[in-house]
């Protein structure tokens, strides 16, 4: 094996080390940022089981998914499970969420998706909560 190419190995080992690195990192600073909800999460999470004492909550951040700077709180996933939307349309329900959290939505909330369901509805789906797609870029590609 001549110099160059030993060279160039070392590089790319270097650089998979490097990436790895990163990644783990990237991963660490993610799970650290879902165990420690910010003031909006937190906020969000207290006017929803406030107004409608659901019987499942869940506040996801999902602003990492997106390009915006780490510690964001702009982009988030709320599954509300409440008797409060029995005999209401998906629409309905939906302007319910968006109600109670109209100052935040006017305000540091970028995006938000719901999931709106009653105990019944939670219950036949397993529990189970789709996963967001990825962000695009918001250049619509």
């Amino acid at each position: 094996m001549n110099v160059g190419v030993k060279q160039a190995c070392r590089l790319v080992t270097a650089y998979r080390g490097n990436l790895l690195s990163l990644t783990a990192r990237s991963a660490r600073t993610m799970s650290t940022q879902e165990k420690q909800p910010g003031p909006v999460e937190s906020t969000i999470r207290e006017k929803l089981s406030q107004h409608f004492q659901p019987s499942h909550l869940d506040v996801i951040n999902e602003s990492y998914m997106h390009s915006v700077p780490p510690g964001s709180e702009t982009h988030f996933k709320v599954v509300v499970v409440s008797d409060m939307f029995d005999k209401e349309a998906i629409i309905k329900r939906h302007r319910m969420v968006n109600g109670v959290l109209q100052e935040e939505l006017e305000g540091p909330v970028h995006a938000l998706s719901i999931m709106a369901k009653t105990p019944k509805q939670w219950e036949d789906s397993g529990g189970k909560v789709s996963k967001s797609p990825a962000c695009r870029g918001g250049m619509g590609l």
